[in-house]
């Protein structure tokens, strides 16, 4: 079991009542987060504009119904692709226009094909645990969300900051999934990721190409590092 299992095990309870009481269900604990996270879905239907793919699904602020969201949906792997899960902190929507979003950045992890649907789910629900259980601290307050693009070439886990422009604060939020991801590689035969990669957003949407410089990088082979060119 990682530490952000343990951790979140902690709190963890069921979100089933069946068979429980009125003065049970009345009196079980609730648990509240710290804070409000919306859960969004984007649907493949290309023919639409991307606004009326976009779905809020729930906005939920207690484990009970973190746990009772996350086993009610489909993992990623079980998305078509094109699809995307995006869950996000308070009021803050999973675009890039948006004023928490518009100057900040990705700690981008890339899952070509190869990888077992198996280890896109744990990559997600690591992450996911981890952010929900406020396990980075002090840089809770700069981190806007966490991003699934399901494709077909390979998929892409993703973590927005609101700066892209704070190093200091981005490689510790980058160091924190570095940790949590190598402790969740002990129950797989290999790293769930190779590197990960922080890059702006604006640098995104003006690509020319499919590769983005990235600002900082972390290897699961290395000790943390930071690099002001590409990998």
């Amino acid at each position: 079991m990682s530490d952000s299992e343990i951790a979140f095990e902690k709190l963890k309870i069921s979100g089933e009542k069946e068979g429980m009481t009125e003065t049970e269900q009345t009196t079980a604990p609730i648990y509240p987060l710290k804070r409000n996270w919306t859960w969004w879905y984007l649907n493949d239907e290309r023919n639409k504009s991307w606004e009326d793919r976009l779905k809020k699904v729930y906005t939920f602020n207690t484990v009970s119904e973190f746990w009772a969201l996350y086993d009610a949906i489909r993992p990623p792997s079980g998305l078509n692709a094109l699809c995307d899960y995006n869950v996000f902190r308070d009021d803050i929507q999973p675009m890039w226009e948006v004023p928490e979003n518009s100057n900040g950045g990705r700690w981008l992890i890339v899952i070509d094909k190869g990888k077992t649907p198996e280890m896109v789910d744990a990559i997600w629900l690591e992450i996911l645990m981890a952010l929900v259980g406020e396990q980075f601290g002090k840089d809770m307050e700069s981190i806007c969300g966490l991003v699934c693009n399901v494709r077909g070439k390979g998929s892409k886990i993703s973590v927005w900051t609101k700066d892209c422009n704070d190093d200091e604060t981005n490689m510790r939020i980058g160091v924190v999934l570095k940790e949590k991801l190598m402790a969740a590689s002990k129950d797989h035969s290999k790293p769930l990721f190779d590197v990960i990669r922080y890059e702006d957003h604006e640098s995104c949407q003006k690509k020319t190409s499919s590769v983005v410089k990235a600002k900082l990088s972390l290897h699961s082979s290395d000790a943390p590092v930071a690099e002001k060119s590409a990998v």
